[in-house]
């Protein structure tokens, strides 16, 4: 089972882990409001759909204006956005996600996914970060940064300074970057995920490092166990 981005994010802030401030909008107006509401000079307008590619087929705005905002909301709610992942069908944009903008330093990948064939999750990073990461594992698998996590021990600091190290993170970021993927972890293990991908992950020029994006898919035969999650 899939959900929009925004429900996703609101998963993540129960895991403590670091996303913008943002709200979901049904409408122009809506989303005026939203911006509103969160301050500030710059915006993202983002579309909700399940499908990964949104940014290329138009379905994500940068707004540094109120202005700015309603145009895209206009825009962007009602059209039928084609990324690579809807076919060439498309899908039809009901709701778009408000955000905050912030200072990026540089755009990163996180993904966790079960192995199957070796029944252990494996917590991928790489430093190419914003772009398809099935073109990166084409194109240039080395930056890929892989490390396979056995349940019966789960997340260690290790994994995380394997991953970190191998993105080209250090310091603080390090630091910040491994409590980032621990939470991830734990948000994965815990509500039964399939898959977890922030893509981009950022880390910014105040050093923070923060998810811009989210997808998070759940295993429909667990979903008994969280009616909360069902309930998306």
């Amino acid at each position: 089972m899939n959900v929009h981005e925004y429900q996703a994010k609101q998963l993540m802030r129960k895991f403590d882990i670091n996303v913008l401030e943002g709200g979901v909008a049904s409408s122009v107006e809506e989303a005026v409001d939203v911006a509103n509401k969160l301050g500030g000079k710059l915006w993202v307008v983002k579309a909700q759909i399940h499908a990964g590619g949104r940014g290329k087929g138009g379905g994500v705005k940068l707004a540094k204006s109120i202005e700015e905002v309603r145009e895209h909301a206009s825009k962007i709610l009602g059209m039928n956005l084609v990324t690579h992942q809807t076919g060439p069908e498309g899908k039809t944009v009901h709701k778009i996600f408000i955000e905050s903008g912030c200072n990026i330093e540089h755009e990163y990948y996180v993904g966790i996914v079960l192995d199957r064939n070796t029944g252990m999750i494996t917590m991928m990073a790489s430093s190419e970060g914003g772009v398809e990461i099935e073109k990166v594992a084409e194109e240039t698998p080395e930056k890929i940064i892989k490390a396979t996590i056995n349940p019966a021990v789960g997340f260690t600091p290790f994994i995380g300074r394997k991953l970190g190290y191998g993105i080209g993170l250090s310091g603080d970021t390090l630091k910040k970057a491994n409590k980032f993927f621990n939470s991830l972890y734990q948000l994965y293990i815990e509500k039964d995920c399939s898959i977890a991908e922030i893509n981009p992950l950022v880390t910014t020029k105040d050093g923070d490092v923060i998810a811009l994006d989210a997808k998070l898919n759940f295993d429909e035969n667990a979903l008994f166990r969280h009616p909360d999650i069902e309930e998306l």
